[in-house]
């Protein structure tokens, strides 16, 4: 072998596609590779172009070698579809090196090219056939042979001088523009694709975007060559420079075009950004407890993620002054150099020709989106107002309503948006429709927690924060305030006469008059019941207060129309003013309350102002009687029984119910003190049917449990006896209890007898026909007579306990009682002497005939419980 062929550097490429492998020995100068059958080399594959690359031969500097270069795209310049990888890294261009391994696509095509040396032709043309390309060179390496591989190295400098020269030498055939400038900044050289793409650089020279700062570039450049990126127009280039010392010439290679690239990744950043947006918006609307604050934050999180100059967030409503469909600017978010619009866009009309097209639009579902001067003139002139270049709206729609609508809008580019951008918004209006609903709901239990639901007023919670927010302002601005507590008067009657129905009406009714007699900022509250609280937090004069409280009493004093009853109430006021003997929540309140009090004790109708010298009831007495409204539902009330027993038998043949209270801190309540405040305020009409339906329940237990038949006795009191549904509330509870008539007896004093003759008359005939058993309480202490008392239908006369403890200690008494017992009997009544508690007692009424006693002597009351034992007991000793 020559010396000549022992140096020569050999080039093939071997090919692996679907056809199979092939040894291409490269000896032209430049190949064509790709799909269609007309490239110089044929790839078999539909992953690869139709011209997909070409090879290039490049002379080695100083030397009769070469190397190859291989350039991604056609000779027009148009890149590969799947693009090119060397070594597993897409390129543009690459200076081949021994060994690299090129992939067309994918891994369907693909080449590796070698350049090996001290290979005779022969040996070459043995080593394009060998099989195993990769055990062949391992043999030429072996030591002990003297063939060798030669790699070159396409990085050197001398090398990557006479690539780009012989480049130059190719003009017609390199699809990419290349220019030459000289260190004075003149093009010295363009190539037709130069002249195609940039048809201005001869023109412009080293104004040209290409050739700008180009010369500072490569003065400053820590490599030979370099790469760099330069914008044209809208497009933007990867451009390749090298500086060749030898003839002071800068040359450029355009490497590719990589606008689509650069808009890509700009799209890509916009969507991470938005979608980082969605993330953190999702987490304020989420987290923060402020609906308002935080839409605030939402809002400009997507401002700055969208790079905007303002963000919308429109309502719907009902024009205030038409009732037409309108639209307000609710939120608003503006970069920091635009102005806010936010008072021109409220209550627009969306039956104007500027926002009657938008409505048909988002009412529908879909968006709006282009440039404001591509919209219709009226919308554009609306736009114009704030100097809008782009708009973008989407709806915002919750449960299928469309109730308002989310928009961007930009006031210094005409800018396109893209389907992502829209797709965000679209996401971003359907978080904040959802927080929005959330605080609509989260408001309205709000709502119901701090207000009453029938009169819709504030409740006592509320008044207490009103009150305590008001007590710092007033000490504040060094004014007074004033704390009313108001009861209506006579309303338990009408609500228990007329029904609760058309109570609650009445208390709606009243509600909104005393909100229409208040001053602005002055509250009202109901406190419970029929009871309300009244705040008015700037007190300046004490007459302020007494003309409020005046206006409150005239109000009511109005008939109120309900249903074609015509109902009148009046209200008694007590007024608490803020000093040192009122100076919290609590204390003004509670002197408001004792003040009322005294207020009803003056007859009513009425506002009474606390003063520290009152001449009103004791403490225990005021907190006794507010405890009692509210003793009933604590279940702090009880039924007690007392037998009542036949003095010659000593057998039990009645019970007498008797209320009894048991308060949590005062202890057993007696009866006498509390039945009389229950008469005053009204509450024994509830607790009087309660009494009457647990005696009822008791009964019939007894006798479920087999225990001997008996009366059970129940007293009603003069309210009770006056309701006019008595007669129905007493046959209503002995039809729920299934207790039969006979076993009931119901008990009203002499003086409650005698107040209305035709009326009780009336009502006791309706018991009597039920088979209800009627009997006179208390006889001898009112001023009533046998005689008149017989027109009534009694089965029963009761003797007062006071006439039976005076018995034995005085004759006349004795003399009275023997009278009494007398004429009874003569009546055909039984009778029962109560109070009963010495054995000489007992005797004298036995020997007067009197049928039945009550009294400690035999039994004290009992509890439910103890009076089962006692019937239980008796049960076991009755004879057969």
């Amino acid at each position: 072998m020559s010396g000549n062929e022992w140096d020569q550097i050999r080039h093939l490429l071997v090919i692996q596609d679907l056809r199979g492998r092939q040894t291409i020995p490269l000896h032209e100068a430049i190949y064509s590779l790709g799909r269609h059958r007309e490239n110089s080399i044929v790839l078999r594959s539909r992953s690869v172009s139709r011209q997909h690359a070409i090879l290039l031969r490049v002379t080695i500097p100083e030397t009769d070698q070469y190397s190859f270069w291989i350039i991604d795209g056609n000779f027009t310049g148009r890149g590969s579809t799947n693009g090119l990888l060397v070594n597993g890294n897409k390129c543009f261009s690459h200076n081949l090196k021994h060994g690299d391994v090129i992939i067309f696509g994918d891994h369907q095509a693909q080449a590796k090219y070698y350049a090996v040396s001290n290979l005779s032709e022969t040996e070459f043309f043995a080593f394009c056939e060998a099989e195993d390309l990769s055990d062949f060179l391992t043999k030429q390496a072996h030591p002990l042979n003297h063939f060798q591989t030669l790699i070159i190295d396409p990085d050197s400098e001398g090398a990557n001088n006479t690539a780009l020269a012989r480049l130059a030498s190719f003009p017609e055939l390199i699809p990419n523009p290349i220019i030459e400038m000289d260190l004075k900044e003149r093009v010295t050289y363009l190539n037709p694709a130069a002249f195609v793409e940039f048809p201005q650089l001869k023109e412009m020279g080293k104004q040209h975007p290409i050739l700008i700062g180009l010369l500072s570039a490569v003065t400053h450049r820590q490599k030979n060559p370099f790469v760099r990126e330069v914008q044209v127009g809208h497009k933007i280039f990867e451009q390749s420079v090298h500086f060749l010392p030898a003839s002071n010439l800068i040359r450029t290679f355009i490497a590719r075009d990589i606008t689509e690239q650069k808009q890509a990744q700009t799209e890509l950043q916009q969507r991470d950004r938005l979608l980082q947006a969605v993330a953190e918006v999702a987490n304020y609307l989420l987290v923060e407890m402020n609906y308002e604050v935080a839409i605030d934050k939402a809002l400009a999180v997507l401002g700055e993620a969208a790079k905007v100059d303002r963000v919308y967030v429109f309502n719907n409503h009902m024009h205030s002054a038409t009732g037409e469909m309108a639209v307000s600017l609710q939120f608003e978010w503006t970069n920091i150099n635009t102005g806010s619009s936010l008072h021109c866009w409220q209550n627009q009309s969306y039956q104007s020709v500027e926002l009657e097209r938008w409505y048909a639009v988002l009412s529908s579902g879909q968006s709006i989106n282009g440039l404001t001067r591509e919209f219709p003139p009226s919308e554009r002139e609306l736009l114009s107002r704030d100097g809008i270049k782009s708009l973008l709206l989407v709806p915002m729609r919750l449960e299928k309503e469309f109730w308002g609508y989310l928009g961007l809008a930009d006031c210094s580019t005409e800018r396109l948006w893209s389907k992502h951008e829209e797709s965000t918004l679209l996401t971003m209006a359907a978080s904040i429709s959802g927080a929005w609903q959330r605080q609509q709901v989260e408001g309205k239990i709000r709502f119901q927690a701090l207000h009453d639901l029938l009169t819709g007023l504030p409740n006592r919670l509320l008044f207490n924060e009103l009150l305590e927010k008001a007590l710092p302002n007033a000490a504040r601005k060094q004014e007074s305030l004033a704390v009313m507590f108001l009861d209506l008067d006579r309303f338990k009657v009408i609500n228990d006469t007329l029904g609760h129905t058309l109570g609650d009406r009445l208390l709606q009714e009243v509600a909104q008059r005393l909100k229409n007699s208040l001053r602005g900022g002055d509250s009202v509250a109901r406190w419970g019941g029929d009871e309300f609280t009244i705040l008015l937090p700037r007190v300046n004069y004490l007459e302020e207060v007494s003309q409020v409280a005046q206006r409150i009493l005239n109000a009511l004093e109005d008939v109120f129309y309900l249903d074609g009853h015509e109902l009148y109430v009046s209200a008694s006021l007590g007024i608490a003013l803020l000093d040192e003997h009122s100076y919290d929540t609590e204390t003004l309140i509670q002197h408001a309350d004792t003040a009322l009090y005294y207020a009803k004790d003056e007859g009513r109708n009425n506002y009474q102002f606390y003063t520290n010298t009152l001449n009103i009831k004791s403490p225990e007495l005021l907190t006794l009687e507010k405890s009692l409204r509210y003793a009933l539902e604590k279940q702090e009330l009880t039924v007690y029984y007392q037998p009542r027993v036949n003095i010659i038998t000593k057998k039990i043949t009645g019970m007498e119910a008797l209320l009894r209270w048991q308060h949590p801190d005062m202890g057993l309540v007696a009866p006498s003190v509390f039945i009389p405040l229950a008469e005053t305020n009204g509450l024994i009409i509830k607790i009087g049917e309660w009494v009457l339906r647990t005696a009822c329940i008791q009964n019939k237990a007894w006798q479920k449990a087999g225990l001997a038949p008996l009366t059970i006795a129940v007293n009603l009191s003069p309210q009770q006896f006056h309701q006019p549904k008595l007669v129905e509330t007493v046959a209503k509870i002995l039809e729920q209890t299934g207790l039969d008539p006979k076993f009931l007896e119901l008990e009203i004093t002499e003086t409650t007898a005698i107040e209305d003759l035709d009326f009780t008359r009336t009502v006791l005939h309706s018991f009597e026909q039920m088979g209800v058993h009627i009997a006179i309480d208390d006889f001898g202490t009112g001023h009533s007579s046998l005689s008149r008392l017989q027109l009534l239908p009694f089965h029963i006369l009761k003797i007062d306990k006071s006439f039976i403890q005076e018995l034995t200690k005085d004759v006349k008494v004795a003399h009275i009682v023997q009278a009494i017992v007398t004429l009874g009997r003569s009546l055909g009544l039984r009778l029962t002497a109560e109070g009963v508690e010495k054995q000489e007692e007992l005797d004298f009424l036995a020997s007067i005939n009197c049928e039945d006693v009550q009294g400690f002597l035999f039994y004290r009351a009992l509890s439910a419980e103890k009076a089962t034992e006692i019937l239980q007991i008796e049960l076991l000793d009755r004879p057969d």
